[in-house]
């Protein structure tokens, strides 16, 4: 265990503080100067304390910040209300004013060095046609040890016990690392006959199988045994956090190493950043600000969690051989038979590359022919899966198919209305065909 890798890096954040704070009434000072705020000189050393001011992480989660979406055509209100919360995580509901009852969706967010709000544009795609439920779990630094430990098997468990929260005919989105988890989930549901299984499943960018087109993440995974990780990547939570002395993989590790597979493109950002602040165009310049904020907050896991997931999913391939368990129980997702499964995967992903994902068809090899589908969208590469144009435009109108195809018909019916003559649903769309042109088939 490098026990020293954690306190060292919180002594080194401390020593830059002051450098940041200055940096900051730095910019501060310079705004409150107009003439010197618009000058070119004034720009170019605001551009440089504002690099200073951000050479620093956070370990507090960001908030979501949805207040409001359009749902239906009118803008609706939303309100964070946490429906349940254990020491490692709370199921989070973004509760919208009014309206119809909407199809009910848990999404399960990664636990992999960064907050749920991550998926913020996700979340708020979503809410347009649905009622959405996310997975908000807690920095590990922030838990005190008495609160015990928190494996993969911990993880499952909190899957399905969200999923009970929400009840029968709810549905279930999992996004990359946790797709492995959530099929877990629903395939010891199915195999109990939990009325919780959920109506739908879908698996989006996650490591099913990582033995298929193996990427530069699955050779790191397997360039070293299991022990080397717990060696070298392993710290203790500093004193002067509630979970001092927790044993966790620091989030500033796995940033480090994602920035590492991009560094030219995280380089070439800054740079950007400089540059459109220098030359005064805020507008491009605060949206590169903006994404760094959310991608510099980061949460540690704890360290079972992630050597468990390391040596079962990327090492050892436990759950496509067949030999995944979880609390003594083989994980057989042949038991599912009552979900559909859409899995969906990026062309250009090169985290969990084309071919991991759609391995979950095989292994849900019970389920019929039209309860299973699968997508690979061209020109994104991982982040793209989840967020952005294409997730908005050609994803989610695919997902959200799925889910209001596999809705009790009351439901669904009263979604289609809400969406104010849109198809949502390959079944609506049917309906609407046959009522277009009676008599005919």
């Amino acid at each position: 265990m490098n026990i020293l890798a954690y306190p060292a890096y919180q002594a080194i954040t401390e020593l830059m503080r002051p450098w940041r704070d200055a940096a900051a009434i730095a910019r501060a000072t310079i705004a409150a100067n107009p003439t010197l705020a618009e000058s070119p000189h004034g720009r170019y050393i605001d551009a440089c304390c504002e690099l200073v001011q951000m050479a620093g992480l956070s370990h507090h989660r960001p908030p979501f910040g949805i207040d409001t979406v359009r749902s239906g055509g009118e803008p609706v209100a939303v309100t964070e209300e946490i429906v349940c919360n254990t020491p490692f995580g709370a199921l989070l509901h973004f509760r919208k004013a009014g309206g119809p009852q909407q199809p009910r969706v848990l999404i399960v967010a990664p636990m992999s060095g960064h907050f749920a709000t991550l998926l913020r544009g996700t979340v708020r795609t979503m809410l347009a046609d649905h009622d959405v439920y996310i997975t908000d779990w807690h920095n590990p630094r922030d838990i005190p040890l008495s609160a015990g430990s928190f494996g993969f098997g911990d993880y499952v468990g909190h899957v399905i016990g969200f999923l009970q929260q929400l009840g029968p005919d709810a549905h279930l989105v999992a996004i990359c690392q946790p797709t492995v988890a959530a099929l877990a989930a629903v395939a010891l549901m199915a195999e109990d006959g939990d009325p919780a299984q959920p109506a739908s499943m879908t698996l989006m960018a996650g490591p099913i199988d990582c033995r298929v087109n193996p990427t530069k993440v699955n050779a790191l995974a397997n360039s070293r045994p299991i022990e080397w990780f717990e060696r070298n990547l392993i710290s203790v939570v500093p004193a002067g956090f509630v979970g001092a002395q927790r044993r966790v993989y620091p989030g500033f590790m796995q940033l480090c190493a994602f920035m590492s597979m991009n560094l030219d493109r995280h380089a070439a950002s800054f740079s950007d950043l400089h540059r459109e602040r220098a030359k005064g165009d805020p507008t491009k310049a605060e949206a590169i600000r903006t994404f760094y904020e959310e991608y510099f907050a980061t949460t540690d896991l704890t360290a079972e969690f992630y050597l468990e997931t390391v040596s079962t999913v990327f090492q050892q391939y436990a759950l496509p051989l067949g030999q995944l368990h979880v609390g003594g129980r083989r994980v057989e997702p042949r038991a599912i038979r009552h979900t559909a499964l859409l899995t969906i995967e990026g062309e250009k992903d090169d985290i969990c590359a084309v071919g991991q994902t759609v391995a979950a068809q095989d292994l849900c090899s019970s389920l019929r022919p039209y309860m299973k589908r699968h997508h690979v969208q061209t020109g994104v590469g991982h982040y793209g899966v989840f967020n952005g144009r294409k997730w908005e435009t050609q994803i989610y109108p695919m997902v959200r198919a799925t889910i209001h195809d596999h809705e009790p018909r009351e439901r669904s019916t009263a979604a289609a209305s809400q969406a104010g003559g849109q198809v949502v649903s390959l079944r609506s769309w049917i309906e609407s065909s046959k009522a277009a042109a009676p008599g005919q088939t």
